[in-house]
Order: C-alpha cells, then structure tokens, then sequence
C-alpha cells in the first residue's frame, strides 16, 4: 500500500463526490420521467389513479427491494463496474417506456429502469463514504443531493419534453442514460483501487464483529425504527410528488404544465434542503436533524391543503426544505449503526425504507379513486406527526459507544 493511498482516505475527495452526485443527478432524472409522465398516461391510455399508483409501485419495489440484497452482496464482493451496467439496463429501459403502447408493456419497462436504480444506490453511497474522509455527513449530502435533484427535474420534464412531445419524448433520457454510464466507468476504476485498502483497514474491525457475534438488541431496535421513520417521510414525499399536481388542476384549475410548479419547487426545496442537512448533523448530530426533519414541519403540512395558490407554493417550498434535510444523514447514521455493512445499510435506507413509499402511491392512488383528492391529501397532511418516533432513536454519542 502506497503512502498516498493510505493518505486518501484520510481525506474528502470533492472530485469523486462531485462526479457521483452528477451521475446521481442524471439517474434519477430517469426515474423522474416515469412519474412526470402520469398526466399524460393518464390521458393518452385512460389510466385510473390505481394503475398509475401500479406502475410507481412497481419501479420503486424492484429497486427498494433489490437494493439491500444488492447491498449485502456488495458487502462480501464489492462490484465497481456494476454501477455503469446498472446505467445500461435503466438506458433500456428508458427505450422502451418511449415505444410501450399499454400498461403491461409500460410496467416491463420500469422493471429495466428499477434494476438499474437498485445497482447504482448502495453501490453510489458505497463510493460517496470511501470518498468522505472525516466529513461523512457533507459527503452524503453531495451524492444525495444530486438524486433529489434529478427528481426535481421531473415537472421540468413534463412541461418542456413530454407535454409537446408526448410519451416519444422518453426517447431524449436514452442518451442521458448513456452519458452517466461513461461517467460511471471512470469512477469505477477509482473505486476499484479503494476496495483492497478499505478491507485492510477494516480487518481489525471485522475480527471484533465477529467476536461480538449478533448485533446488540439497542443497534437492531435503532435499525428498525430508522426504517420505520424513513418510510413515514417516504411516504408523504410519494404522495406530494406523484399526486399533488392532480390537486392543484382540481382545485386551483392550472393547466398539466402550471401544475408542475408546485412538484418543481418541492423537489427543488428538497434537494436544497438534502445539500445542508449533512454538514448540519455533522455539527449538531444526525438524531437532532432526523428529528426536526419530521417534526418542524408537521404543522405546515396539516396547513397545507387550506391554503390558496400562492401561500401554497410557499408553504410546499418550506415543506420540502424541512422534511428532506434529513435523507442523506438517515443514510449516515443507518452506516454508523453497522459500519462493517456499508451497501446493506445504504441499501435499507435508501432502498427498502424509502422506496417502500411506492406502497403507499398505490395505496393513494386507490383511496383517491375511492373518496376523492382533498380527503386524500388532508390525511396525507399528518403523517410527519410519526416522527415524535425519533426521540426512541439512540444518540449519536450512545453509537459510538456501542460501536467501539
């Protein structure tokens, strides 16, 4: 082991961390276009609200799913080079959702994209925590917030490509998938030099594991609640992003387009808010902004389907700050539970916690066919109330103990 690698990893490498949140950005802008294309499914095969709910909940289980098993298996055999195959597969899926002309064949299509996701998340906070050196918080948040704003993106996508273009215009996302998996290559082979002396430097932490054998019950207990409290925030994220441009057409009487205003700034806050949660934990701590991530904004979110057009705008602006701050430092603090299990933490969290948000578009999607948007969104509007569940959580300096 040479000198200069030993001293890398003793340091933030902004040029990885950079380079990884841009792919992650053009990633999740092709999971974006599958929501942002709702509308105009909606209109152009007469889809219901529960067959759009189907295709959002199939895209994120197979990449919610697949994301810890990709993690685990990651643990045992690090895959550099899986992350731009991953790119591939979500290319051919892009392809297809251009040409696919019903639902069955449109559902095949977001099972290609979803694989794609499910590689490249574990595998992407994998590279963004080798990268961090001490500032894991900002390192995550470099990564993260290039995903959130990809999936900012997505009314900018229905406004400019798919409203004119219609379904065809997924046919431009082939090329960007494309574009990310030559980015991708490059990072790999720096990721591939990283692997051997990650190992080495955690040899002594891996005997120790294995001398503690199970997890202890207090980490196991903090992993489930964490799930839990990542998916009560995914849950209000999946139903703001995918339904509330339906709500503003209905109650404010906006076109598809204008509509989109409303995801925009929510998204936008979002990944505003993804950037300066990291360095905020690593000051304040990872409980203290997981915990304000849910609670600050809960009586904005009760406020909000009260609200007329523009105090709404602002209120979802604010919202989406607030709720998201805290999405790369649940990924942190899920890492340092279990240090020794990197890709199967990222993958839970990132994966299985917050894809499993996917259920409750289905969910949303039958109990608006069923009662009608403004009940839905009211209902909605009370869910950041679960995140008193923090105050269960194990402090930041209780980890460390825990983990020594």
């Amino acid at each position: 082991m040479t000198k200069s690698k030993t001293l890398q990893q003793n340091k933030t490498m902004y040029s990885i961390l950079i380079i990884m949140g841009l792919t992650h950005l053009l990633n999740d802008s092709l999971q974006a276009v599958v929501p942002a294309m709702f509308p105009i499914l909606e209109r152009s095969l007469g889809l219901t609200f529960t067959q759009l709910g189907l295709i959002t909940f199939t895209l994120n289980m197979v990449a919610s799913v697949m994301q810890p098993v990709v993690g685990m298996y990651t643990d045992r055999r690090p895959m550099p080079y899986a992350l731009p195959i991953g790119l591939l597969s979500s290319m051919f899926g892009m392809l297809g959702l251009a040409f696919a002309p019903n639902l069955p064949l449109i559902l095949v299509s977001v099972v290609f994209i979803g694989l794609g996701s499910a590689v490249f998340h574990p595998e992407g906070s994998r590279v963004a925590y080798l990268a961090a050196g001490p500032k894991r918080g900002l390192a995550q948040s470099i990564y993260q917030v290039g995903g959130n704003s990809g999936q900012a993106l997505a009314p900018v996508i229905t406004a400019l490509v798919l409203v004119p273009m219609g379904q065809f215009g997924a046919i431009w996302f082939v090329g960007v998938a494309f574009i990310a998996s030559l980015f991708l290559v490059y990072i790999s082979r720096w990721y591939a030099t990283q692997i051997e002396i990650f190992k080495r430097n955690n040899a002594k932490k891996k005997d120790k594991s294995k001398v503690k054998g199970k997890l202890q019950r207090t980490i196991l207990i903090a992993v489930i609640l964490l799930v839990v409290i990542v998916f009560v925030r995914s849950l209000y994220h999946s139903a703001i992003s995918n339904y509330y441009a339906f709500y503003a057409i209905q109650e404010y009487g906006l076109t598809i387009a204008q509509s989109q205003t409303f995801i925009f700034v929510f998204l936008l806050a979002g990944a505003i808010g993804t950037f300066i949660g990291g360095p905020l934990a690593d000051r304040f701590g990872k409980r203290t902004i997981i915990m304000l991530s849910l609670i600050a904004p809960a009586p904005l979110t009760i406020l909000l389907p009260y609200c007329g057009p523009f105090v709404a705008l602002i209120v979802i602006g604010i919202i989406g700050v607030l709720i998201l701050s805290s999405f790369s430092v649940a990924v942190v603090y899920a890492q340092e539970l279990v240090p020794e299990k990197i890709g199967t933490m990222s993958g839970l969290i990132v994966g299985l916690a917050f894809g499993m948000g996917a259920l409750g578009s289905v969910f949303f999607g039958v109990l608006i066919d069923g009662v009608g948007l403004t009940p839905t969104m009211i209902a909605v509007s009370f869910l950041p109330i679960l995140g008193l569940l923090t105050f269960l959580l194990p402090s930041d300096e209780k980890i460390r103990e825990l983990n020594r």
